[in-house]
């Protein structure tokens, strides 16, 4: 049996944790009787096992049930290690779908809303020091349409675009040992002009007149340290990194910035002392890395940057929202890199960390996007918020992350090209956002009906099938200016909102192509379809050839990376493997390049 014992958390590294992934006892609670029977407190209610961190609906969970059970029960025993006695343990999930409950040795210990983002409680006062149980309650409302779900179905047989529903732990579960005194979180904000980055953290417990030692290192060089003695739980430190060295300026090509084709990280340790005593040690990183808009372009390190985009699903056949191993979610960005995409929108899925892990190391972009939700209430705009805040608070020290993407193609705002309300929410997704960073670009509604946004992001599937010239050539021409851009009507929707127009954004084509091309036996569908290998090639080389035609468009991302259940039209199957010769996608991607030389 498949377990992932990776570490979970790579941006901030703690030496003490243990992994509580693999065989948990498991029920399904379909009357929703185990609270009131007190479920919590023994094993004689638990008759089914399941593989953590692996969704019951999965095959890797041992269970592979699809059906709808809204209602599920987890519980295992575990010990903690004798030497972390005199610390605080905590108990760590990576992501719980979608509501959770958590007792250990029987004591309720805290909840949490949200299907996409972390948490964790302080269970130290719950211990025993011998043996010990941990009971997860978990309500995930099948048909509820108002809780961010993304692509999971709302019907229990998957169709058209939407897929098989992810119930439970899907993200790894794990303890964490840390003293009272300790860091509490770090954020940076590099700053590529000056050659500085800022760094703040927030220090917990008895800090006063503790001292904090910083040391930044570049491929094992000491490049530079500061020794801070805290004053207050909040601290924040400018360090110069560059130093003056020509080599390591932003506008050379052997400089130390972040990007896809150099992605240079800069390694920290954290020390939290007291005298000679060792309070806290935390192994971090981050990228010198700016993304910003100007003359309608995205620039990244200052320069002009041409996403070449693909639209990456996060889905498995035998895990579903859970990639099977660690090598899985890095196989899928050097497949990516081969075809010779530099990145990808992660599309209605908060992914892992050690995903945006293998994309910092790797150097591959990042548009971050969450799970939305069908329809739009009160209720769905605060939990769509209340997640977002803790998806920013999870993912920001990330360099690959570009952007984020709050709203896709008017889901769960499905009138917001009129509605006075519905705009507000675009609005305020777009503005709470930049309020939590200020180091990305946001955009406001991915596809069409944008409020104000950060990139003008187009979908357009409307290029016709081999052989339709005369629609490919209206196709074409839909693309080629911004002004054909800004009236075309994808789905017959129109590109802004009612009382919103282009300020001078990029515009990128954020969705196209989804060419089917079936390998095997699997049924299923795509925007146009072709029968071979040769075909297909020749395909990609049309929708690419009318991106790459327009003198507007300024970046791309292509659906999609993998086939998904009933979705065939991927550039790979769902299990990985090529629909054709990667080197081949390769050099379709390299026209553009050669075009810009000559010109």
């Amino acid at each position: 049996m498949v377990h992932r014992m990776e570490y979970p958390r790579p941006q901030f590294v703690r030496e003490d944790w243990a992994n509580l992934n693999g065989t948990w006892q498991f029920e399904f609670d379909d009357n929703n009787v185990g609270a009131s029977r007190k479920w919590y407190t023994g094993d004689s209610f638990f008759t089914r096992k399941i593989e953590v961190p692996y969704a019951y609906q999965t095959k890797l969970s041992g269970i592979g049930d699809p059906s709808f059970h809204d209602v599920v029960w987890y519980r295992r025993e575990f010990t903690v290690n004798e030497a972390w006695k005199g610390k605080r343990v905590l108990l760590h999930f990576g992501a719980v779908d979608y509501r959770a409950w958590v007792y250990v040795n029987g004591q309720f210990v805290g909840t949490h809303e949200g299907g996409n983002v972390p948490f964790h409680f302080d269970i130290t006062d719950e211990l025993t020091w011998e043996r010990e149980q941990v009971t997860v309650r978990v309500e995930d409302p099948s048909t509820e349409e108002t809780i961010p779900r993304g692509k999971q179905f709302w019907i229990e047989k998957p169709e058209a675009i939407w897929y098989t529903r992810t119930t439970g732990i899907w993200q790894t579960v794990w303890l964490e040992a840390v003293r009272p005194t300790r860091i509490e979180k770090v954020k940076y904000y590099p700053n590529v002009d000056t050659g500085e980055v800022a760094i703040e953290w927030e220090t917990t417990g008895d800090y006063k007149g503790k001292e904090a030692e910083i040391r930044i290192s570049f491929k094992g060089e000491l490049v530079a340290s500061d020794l801070v003695r805290l004053q207050s739980a909040y601290t924040k430190r400018t360090i110069h990194v560059f130093n003056r060295h020509i080599f390591r300026t932003p506008y050379h090509h052997n400089g130390w910035t972040w990007s896809p084709e150099t992605p240079n990280l800069f390694d920290v340790t954290f020390l939290l002392k007291d005298a000679d005593t060792e309070l806290d040690r935390v192994q971090s990183y981050f990228g010198m890395r700016k993304v910003h808009i100007e003359n309608g372009m995205v620039y990244l390190n200052n320069k002009p940057y041409y996403q070449k985009l693909v639209l990456d699903q996060g889905y498995w056949p035998e895990g579903l929202l859970t990639a099977p191993s660690d090598e899985d979610l890095k196989k899928d960005i050097e497949l990516a890199k081969q075809m010779g995409f530099n990145g990808c929108r992660k599309h209605q899925k908060v992914e892992d960390p050690r995903f945006l892990y293998w994309a910092d190391v790797l150097g591959y972009i990042v548009w971050g996007e969450c799970a939305s939700s069908p329809s739009y209430s009160e209720d769905a705009a605060a939990r769509l918020t209340r997640e977002w805040i803790e998806i920013v608070e999870r993912d920001f020290n990330h360099p690959s992350i570009l952007a984020w993407v709050p709203l896709n193609e008017s889901w769960g705002i499905p009138m917001v090209r009129s509605s006075g309300q519905q705009q507000h929410h675009s609005l305020a997704m777009y503005h709470l956002i930049h309020s939590l960073d200020t180091t990305r670009l946001v955009i406001s509604n991915d596809g069409w009906e944008l409020t104000k946004s950060d990139i003008c992001a187009i979908h357009n599937y409307n290029h016709g099938a081999p052989g339709e010239t005369g629609k490919y050539e209206y196709y074409k021409q839909s693309l080629s200016t911004k002004e054909d851009l800004l009236k075309s009507q994808p789905a017959k929707r129109r590109i802004y909102a009612n009382g919103f127009a282009h300020q001078g954004e990029p515009i990128l084509l954020t969705e196209f192509g989804g060419i089917a091309f079936k390998i095997g036996s699997e049924e299923g569908w795509g925007y146009t379809s072709v029968s071979n290998e040769q075909d297909f090639v020749q395909e990609y080389r049309r929708v690419i050839e009318a991106v790459y035609a327009s003198r507007a468009i300024h970046g791309f991302c292509y659906t999609q990376l993998t086939d998904v259940e009933q979705e065939i039209n991927g550039l790979l199957t769902y299990d990985r493997k090529p629909k054709c010769d990667l080197n081949e996608i390769r050099k379709i991607h390299g026209m553009w390049n050669q075009e810009i030389v000559e010109a």
